[in-house]
């Protein structure tokens, strides 16, 4: 299955600080929120920060990075060929980063998983999601404009 994916983090080059995947059948959605850094860029404190809350009742999860990782392998481990979909190389590069919990100790995917960056152009985020800046809101707006006609 597709899966799209959005994250969000502490500007460019910065810590993870949410992400999300979103299935192209369901509404099995995946979100989870890092610990904040000490150093939150202003841009990121007034845009992101602010609505990390902002999903429905009990899909909120604040966990630490070795924690999430395990839950991304655990919400993917039902799919023999999941395919995550991005739309931005930094999303991709910070979810494979956080499927790396420590030296040679990487988080349960060995039922293995592709990747795919589309060519997005004409499409933002910030413009068609419904709750701009956050991951889960973010990655749906992915979606619908992929399966757009």
């Amino acid at each position: 299955m597709r899966y799209f994916l959005d994250t969000e983090f502490n500007g460019f080059g910065g810590a993870l600080i949410s992400v999300a995947l979103v299935p192209e059948h369901g509404d099995q959605e995946f979100y989870v929120a890092l610990p904040l850094p000490d150093d939150v860029e202003p841009w990121v404190a007034q845009h992101v920060v602010p609505y990390l809350r902002h999903v429905p009742p009990g899909i909120f999860l604040e966990l630490n990075r070795v924690d999430a990782a395990d839950h991304v392998a655990a919400y993917l481990e039902g799919d023999d060929d999941p395919l995550i979909i991005a739309d931005w190389p930094e999303d991709l590069a910070h979810f494979c980063a956080l499927l790396v919990k420590g030296p040679a100790l990487m988080a349960g995917v060995d039922f293995g998983l592709r990747l795919e960056l589309i060519n997005a152009a004409g499409f933002s985020a910030a413009a068609n999601s419904r709750v701009p800046h956050n991951a889960l809101h973010d990655a749906r707006a992915l979606r619908d404009f992929y399966f757009a006609d």
